[in-house]
């Protein structure tokens, strides 16, 4: 197997770092209930999706 014939400086290896970080998710509000939730995907309170039911949720 190869091996690095020189170290990497620090600078290389910072900058190959600074995309490494976490991002924060963004969210979106729900027209019905006015929650938080995952843009594009279906409610899970209400059960829909760009205003029709997609899924039934059932009630507790």
């Amino acid at each position: 197997m190869p091996n690095p014939k020189r170290r990497h400086s620090k600078r290389r290896k910072n900058t190959r770092r600074a995309h490494d970080h976490l991002v924060k998710s963004s969210l979106a509000t729900c027209p019905d209930t006015g929650l938080a939730t995952m843009p594009h995907r279906v409610s899970p309170h209400t059960g829909k999706y760009k205003g029709r039911e997609v899924v039934e949720v059932q009630q507790a």
